[in-house]
């Protein structure tokens, strides 16, 4: 370890001894300021190509005087002569000039990659600003078509009919994972990804290509930027805050970005309808490493340490519920506590060799590591009864008469311990209009997992047996019961799971002409085999094959259009969580959930009022196969670990975003969804996740007379979910929706400097890039929405009610931002 370490110290400084280089830097923009992606920039033999923002960098020998060249398909080349000086940093930008009249009315230029591979980009500034309860990528997605959430404390989404499980994320093309026994939102805390750090975020809701994992709904692509120069940033909020950093050395081999977060969730949860001493904490430090030691090699690394603590002692609860004529309240007192930890470290190097100009190669190998535990003992004594609704009453809103008494004992002692390991090996190649991109990857999943959960039920005094097991009826009071008393439910398990898993995939991407017009094809195939073993667990070797394809064409038109179709066979092989039933053991061959998916979409981007905009249309089809059943309760997922059920999913989603108000990107989305399951051939139900319609509007704004005065607002309306049903019920029986979701958060920005002001300034604002202090409205209109319900049951009726448990209410925050 020293000798490593050694090593790479002397490295370091032997890089600035010997230096007898320079480098030469800038971002590159067209005539609307915009950058400009894959332009080429030489020096005599030594050459780069500018990234997604326009940023370029590019290492050349000092003393030399010769021409630096920039040059791009649809935009004029330039050129200027340059000579530096030895370890000299000189930057230089430039704006290239349009080249249409060469190529064209219609140019088609590399930026339309996304595009035509039907990928949302979404602008890292917006992430920062746009508000929500839990901040961050997941809050702007949830804002999108397709992208369904009814829980503003989770980070969690569900895509197209899929569930939370079926969700990729990567970081700069490293896979991450969630916590494991995470059951409600206000448990989860931050998202692994931290915005500060963020350069861009790519979003597919399906269709897409071989080259990406093997899940069922979508694709969440996000890099991590490779700074350029010093910086540093701050938020403060009355909910936590963060500090990040970048970081250069002076001979610009060596950057990093590093960024720390504390989030206190108490006065978003205090809001909730249950009195509490709670106390959720959720803390992380992140960083992303890179060393360039030259142009054809650059390494690096991404670290995370997290630790969320959850300590909960609710103490009374009253709910409201039922109709106008026959209003209806739960009240609930408790003793207990819950104490929860989520410990999680990861780790994960990338090395990249740049064989030539149009070849690369890269390896990734990462390290995950979570020690989770859940432990409570909470019983809650319950009333069930009728609500005086006489407004003139003294008593109104308080219970008389009680329709129902019992109470409820709830006890665990869960302990999870996971460790995963990924190595990854992966090519591309161009050659002309032609491009292959290859990869292959190996992953070890070793679980170690202990549950011990049991729950007993008193209804009235007479305790409620486990309606799974064959016991002697219970009538009382009208007949002794002669039976043994067990708990309502029991689930204890030891589990020692280890799953291993090799994936590969190959993919071919043209461009080509057809006629006058531009055509896209995207031709892939993945395949992924994989073996459980474990303790008294010895499953099968089990292999899918999963052909994609990609087709899109840019008709020669006056109207900038582009039609696309997309899908192919997608598989997803069972992570530990889907092979474990609902007794908590596992079942090492549970099969792969299958999915015929195809995707049919139109882009048209055009001009209103001088400004531009797009319009993105999408009709989608998925046809599952043996499909793993579950139950969704808040956020927890409880799978049958059976492939006894087959569903589709159908529906159209529509987004509109352009400069509604001139310099600022605003959007307005719409999504219908319908998807049902077929379980053991019974006919088709609304699946857990079957959210039929969903509005999103993402609004950007600054007062006219005061534009240092920004406004943003993040607006979702969804239908309701269907509600669940009590442990154990037969889901054919509870098909009820819970109340449509409607979510409102409102911030307000006063910037009292920035980038175009800070040099103007003779204060101590001179300082500062960017400064503005904020206020946010969380939930601005004050609704009531339900995550999910509790059932409470009726003693005399033998009725289970199904009692929502609402989210937040209206919060009031106050933030504070700031770089230097």
């Amino acid at each position: 370890m020293l000798k490593t370490k050694f090593i790479l110290i002397l490295l370091f400084f032997s890089s600035f001894l010997l230096a007898q280089s320079a480098r030469v830097k800038g971002v590159i923009l067209d005539e609307a300021n915009k950058p400009v992606k894959d332009v080429n920039v030489s020096f005599q033999d030594w050459s780069t190509q500018s990234n997604e923002n326009g940023f370029y960098q590019l290492t050349i020998p000092s003393g030399v005087k010769s021409n630096l060249k920039f040059s791009h398909l649809s935009l004029k080349s330039a050129v200027i002569a340059l000579e530096l000086k030895p370890n000299e940093d000189y930057e230089f930008n430039i704006i290239l000039k349009s080249s249409a009249e060469q190529l064209g009315e219609v140019v088609i230029v590399n930026n339309n990659k996304k595009r035509v591979e039907g990928i949302i980009t979404i602008s890292p500034k917006a992430i920062r600003l746009i508000p929500g309860a839990n901040p961050g990528v997941e809050n702007i997605l949830k804002s999108l078509p397709g992208v369904n959430a009814n829980n503003e404390l989770s980070t969690q989404y569900a895509v197209r009919g899929g569930n939370y499980d079926e969700n990729l994320v990567y970081v700069n093309e490293i896979e991450v994972y969630r916590p494991f026994l995470i059951r409600s939102g206000q448990q989860e805390g931050l998202s692994f990804t931290n915005t500060d750090l963020v350069q861009n975020v790519e979003f597919s809701s399906g269709g897409f290509q071989a080259k990406f994992g093997d899940k069922l709904s979508s694709v969440l692509d996000i890099t991590y930027r490779k700074p350029t120069k010093f910086g540093a940033t701050l938020d403060a909020s009355f909910l936590g805050g963060g500090v990040s950093m970048d970081n250069v050395s002076k001979n610009q081999k060596w950057s990093a970005v590093t960024g720390v977060r504390y989030r206190d969730n108490s006065l978003l949860v205090k809001s909730q309808e249950t009195e509490t001493n709670f106390r959720p904490r959720f803390a992380d430090a992140q960083t992303y490493v890179t060393f360039t030691p030259n142009t054809k090699w650059q390494f690096g690394f991404l670290g995370n340490i997290s630790e969320n603590r959850y300590d909960y002692k609710p103490l009374t609860r009253q709910t409201n519920f039922g109709t106008l004529t026959d209003p209806i309240a739960l009240l609930v007192y408790y003793e207990g506590q819950e104490k929860d930890k989520y410990t999680t470290v990861f780790g994960a190097l990338k090395s990249t060799y740049k064989i030539n100009e149009d070849s690369n190669l890269k390896l990734i190998t990462s390290m995950y590591h979570t020690v989770e535990q859940e432990y409570f003992d909470i019983l809650g004594q319950y009333r069930l009864g009728e609500v005086n609704s006489n407004l003139g009453d003294e008593n109104f809103g308080e219970v008389e008469y009680s329709r129902g008494i019992g109470s409820q004992l709830t006890h665990a002692r869960n302990d999870l311990d996971a460790l995963i390991f990924n190595a990854e090996v992966k090519g591309n190649h161009k050659k002309n209009d032609n491009q292959l991109d290859w990869g292959f990857k190996y992953t070890r999943e070793s679980i170690r997992d202990r549950l011990r959960e049991w729950e007993v039920i008193d209804s009235a005094g007479f305790s409620l047996n486990n309606p799974r097991l064959e016991l002697p009826v219970n009538d009382q009071p009208y007949n002794p019961y002669t039976g043994p008393l067990v708990p309502y439910n029991n689930v204890r398990a030891i589990n020692y799971t280890n799953i291993n898993r090799f994936s590969g995939y190959a993919q071919w991407n043209r461009r080509s002409k057809w006629g006058e017009h531009d055509i896209f094809t995207n031709i892939g195939v993945r395949a992924h085999q994989w073996k459980v073993e474990g303790d008294n667990l010895n499953g099968k070797s089990q292999i899918t094959v999963s052909p994609r394809a990609q087709f899109a064409i840019k008709p020669n038109w006056k109207n900038d259009m582009l039609f696309r179709i997309s899908g192919g066979w997608y598989h997803q092989p069972p992570f530990y969580r889907e092979l474990r039933d609902s007794l908590g053991m596992v079942r090492p061959n549970v099969k792969a959930q299958q999915s015929v998916h195809i995707v049919l979409g139109n882009d048209y981007s055009f001009k209103m009022w001088d400004r531009p905009f797009k319009l993105v249309s999408e009709v989608y089809y998925k046809k599952l196969t043996d499909v793993n059943p579950y139950t969704l309760d808040n956020v927890r997922i409880r799978y049958r670990a059976e492939n006894n059920a087959e569903a589709y999913a159908q529906g159209i989603d529509m987004r509109l975003n352009g400069e509604f108000v001139p310099g600022t990107e605003s959007w307005l989305s719409f999504g219908y969804l319908k998807t049902e399951e077929n379980i053991d051939g019974r006919g088709d139900i609304a699946r857990p996740t079957d959210q039929r319609l969903k509005f999103g509007v993402l609004f950007q704004d600054y007062v006219p007379n005061i534009p240092a005065m920004k406004i943003y607002l993040n607006l979702v309306y969804n239908t309701g979910l269907p509600g669940g049903s009590p442990s154990y019920a037969d889901p054919y029986d509870y098909q009820q929706r819970l109340r449509d979701y409607r979510r409102a958060d409102v911030g307000f920005s006063y910037v009292l400097t920035d980038r175009a002001r800070a040099k103007e300034k003779d204060n101590w604002l001179r300082h500062f890039r960017d400064l503005a202090i904020g206020l946010e409205i969380f939930n601005m209109f004050n609704n009531q929405n339900a995550i999910t319900n509790t059932w409470v049951r009726d003693v005399y009726s033998k009725r289970q009610y199904g009692v929502p448990n609402y989210l937040t209410s209206r919060v009031f925050s106050v933030k504070l931002s700031a770089k230097l």
